[in-house]
């Protein structure tokens, strides 16, 4: 199918918006209103272009297949199932892996050892403290989910499915890291990724951010207290996304996080009926690349449209972030996130800078410290 071969990452939203709860905070649920009928579950057909389509184009020995929604688990184990034998008629001897993130509602015995038997790793939406999971995270009549979502825990950790969890820092837990944390522990989740909400209030010209986001040094607090409380003792033990990803960056490599990257657009994703977009935080009109039955996704991700869309977070930096001194590390963080107006200049600036510049700085030293151990081969 396509002419020629490309490195990038495709998730696919197989359930589109449509979800089994409906938290306030969710950037996705607005796509009921762009989509209208447009968009179901995804069908077969495209289940298989899908799946033969991005093994096909991806250059890699290794092909990742990342399962989001809204909630994937509304298309029943049967869909996952048939993705499963896709994936192995169209391997071509190509190791597959397959990671689902859920809010945990659906999950039972079934699901369970059918992600154990497939080697699924499973990311468990949940935000740590029941208070704080149960102001947002609310089922469709109102009712909180956190037990539920618990009890998904406990039995993937019975079928030892391997699993992480997806923490939403907001405006009720921004300034409570540590308790998060060690919730988290608590609930035996040892994978941590702890993701900033900010939205605006579309209506509003002056791009002021919605109740629910968090403070523009809160994330940055967030992070250093659990930061604070990981190096006590769970280096080694604990992986959180973040702490890897800036490691990885003081050893010299580049952020495996598209967030930190200088450049973006190699991260895509396709909704249900395999229309593909720039990035899953872009699935507007605008940002429409073209549809999985009908071109390549190697095409596609090196078309001028999708380059270019990459390049404008490097191209479009604010005068502050070209004179920053993160720079290096940073790299203006993502651009959905800028939002923020500065004098003398149309280019606006990251909502999350004083969270960003707070962590890398307050980290440094101790990410020194880890970088330079592992650069002598001592333990951890």
């Amino acid at each position: 199918m396509p002419t020629s071969k490309a490195y990038f990452h495709l998730m696919a939203k197989p359930s589109s918006y449509h979800c089994n709860i409906k938290c306030e905070y969710c950037f996705y649920l607005e796509k009921e209103h762009i989509f209208q009928h447009k968009t179901e579950f995804m069908s077969d057909d495209v289940l298989k272009h899908y799946i033969q389509n991005y093994i096909d184009s991806h250059a890699g020995e290794q092909i990742d297949f990342a399962w989001q929604g809204g909630e994937p688990t509304l298309l029943g184990i049967d869909f996952f199932k048939q993705a499963v034998k896709y994936q192995k008629q169209f391997s071509k001897g190509k190791k597959i892996t397959n990671s689902f993130q859920t809010n945990g509602i659906a999950i039972n015995r079934q699901w369970a050892e059918f992600f154990k038997v497939n080697h699924f790793l499973i990311g468990i939406s949940i935000d740590g403290l029941s208070a704080i999971h149960n102001k947002y995270r609310i089922s469709v009549n109102g009712k909180p989910t956190f037990e539920r979502v618990k009890s998904a825990v406990e039995l993937l950790n019975e079928f030892q499915v391997d699993f992480n969890t997806l923490t939403v820092v907001n405006d009720q837990n921004w300034n409570k890291g540590k308790e998060t944390y060690l919730a988290l522990k608590e609930l035996g989740s040892t994978f941590m990724q702890f993701i900033p909400v900010v939205e605006i209030n579309r209506r509003d010209e002056h791009y002021s951010v919605t109740d629910f986001s968090v403070k523009s040094d809160g994330y940055g607090r967030f992070l250093v207290d659990v930061f604070n409380e990981w190096i006590k003792q769970d280096i080694g033990k604990i992986f959180v996304i973040e702490f890897d990803n800036l490691l990885g960056q003081w050893l010299g490599y580049p952020s495996n996080n598209c967030v930190h990257r200088e450049t973006c657009g190699r991260t895509m994703v396709v909704e249900s009926n395999g229309d593909v977009y720039s990035c899953d935080h872009y699935v507007y009109p605008k940002h429409y690349i073209g549809n999985l039955t009908q071109q390549s996704l190697s095409n596609m991700v090196n078309s001028k449209q999708q380059i270019s869309f990459g390049m404008e977070k490097k191209t479009k930096l604010s005068p502050l972030c070209k004179s920053c001194e993160l720079r290096p590390i940073c790299h203006g963080g993502c651009p959905k996130h800028r939002i923020v107006k500065l004098p003398n200049t149309p280019i606006l600036h990251n909502y999350l800078c004083p969270s960003y510049q707070l962590f890398f700085r307050e980290s440094a030293v101790k990410m020194r410290e880890i970088a330079q151990r592992i650069r002598q081969g001592n333990s951890l």
